[in-house]
């Protein structure tokens, strides 16, 4: 299946699963492929074929896209180098998860999630140690008895039992033991930081120079800037009187690719529930495109009061209400 065909296929699958689904970002540079959202839940997605093609850089780009944007970054994929990604498994590439797509249907249209996580050594799953303790207790066995039978030590069990997460063949054997599960699903709407290491956020990227004027003239104005390295839109901009309210930013000459990089935003901004403008080098006699609002560096200049460019956002750009 071609990777066109794969985007198209999970974008309907998302759609029937009652998701707004953003046009697809085709443009370069891209960390992602599509947004999603459903109800308070924001997807930030790269769809492969291969998901090794997901390199550090782009994972680092989604991860801190997804916190600027309140959203969980995620990949759909099919497979690896070596072998198909296996149905109920989450994957990790560069701190993002990685699902494949019956996976996806499962969680998201069948609402079941996934109870399994790759990581080095196996396949693992979070285990719900207070039940497994009652569990124990209930039939009254001890920690070593518990332990030989599963051919573990006193203390790998007592982890067990304080939430060390076990092997899918140690839940497979406490299953059969007990006859019933103790497996906790994996959350991958918050990023599946209950079965991985918490990594701090990667480090943003410097503003391109061609870009600092602007960008130094939002933060003057009271925004907090995060430039992008992999994005249709330059940063994401934050407003430090209404931290909820962030606004997708674009500058460049307005040409056409410009212009279809504007209609992205103003899409990605319907789903992800922001404002979006782009700045351009020469006056637009447009002042949007599509909701994004079109302000140029020209009336940039000419602009005193910092609320003034607030002002100008909000009367150009579609706002999140209405979207």
């Amino acid at each position: 299946m071609s990777r066109t065909a794969l985007i198209g296929n999970v974008t309907a699958m998302l759609e029937d699963a009652g998701f707004l689904v953003s046009d697809r970002c085709a443009v370069r540079p891209k960390s992602f492929d599509v947004a999603a959202r459903r109800d308070e839940d924001l997807l930030l997605l790269k769809i492969l074929g291969n998901v090794d093609a997901l390199d550090a850089e782009t994972g680092a780009e989604m991860r801190r896209l997804g916190e600027y944007l309140r959203g969980t970054p995620m990949v759909i994929g099919v497979r690896t180098r070596d072998e198909e990604l296996k149905p109920g498994v989450v994957y990790f590439r560069h701190g993002v998860p990685v699902i494949n797509p019956d996976t996806a249907y499962d969680l998201f249209v069948e609402g079941m999630p996934p109870l399994i996580y790759a990581a080095p050594g196996g396949l693992y799953v979070s285990l719900d140690g207070d039940l497994l303790a009652d569990e124990r207790e209930e039939r009254g066995w001890s920690l070593g008895r518990l332990a030989t039978e599963l051919g573990v030590s006193r203390r790998t069990v007592s982890k067990y039992e304080d939430g060390m997460n076990a092997s899918i063949e140690v839940a497979i054997q406490l299953e059969e033991l007990f006859d019933q599960p103790f497996s906790s699903p994996v959350d991958v709407l918050e990023g599946a930081d209950d079965v991985r290491d918490a990594e701090p956020t990667p480090s943003a990227p410097a503003a391109d120079p061609d870009d600092e004027h602007v960008l130094h003239v939002l933060t003057s104005a009271g925004f907090t800037v995060h430039p992008t390295a992999r994005a249709p839109f330059k940063a994401v901009s934050e407003d430090d009187d209404s931290p909820e309210t962030r606004v997708l930013t674009g500058h460049s000459a307005f040409t056409a690719a410009a212009e279809k990089r504007a209609r992205i935003m103003s899409s990605i901004g319907e789903v992800a529930q922001t404002r979006s403008v782009y700045f351009t080098e020469e006056h637009e006699k447009r002042e949007s495109v599509d909701g994004t609002a079109l302000v140029s560096c020209e009336e940039l200049a000419d602009v005193t009061d910092p609320e003034e460019i607030r002002e100008l956002i909000r009367d150009r750009a579609r706002a999140p209400s209405e979207a």
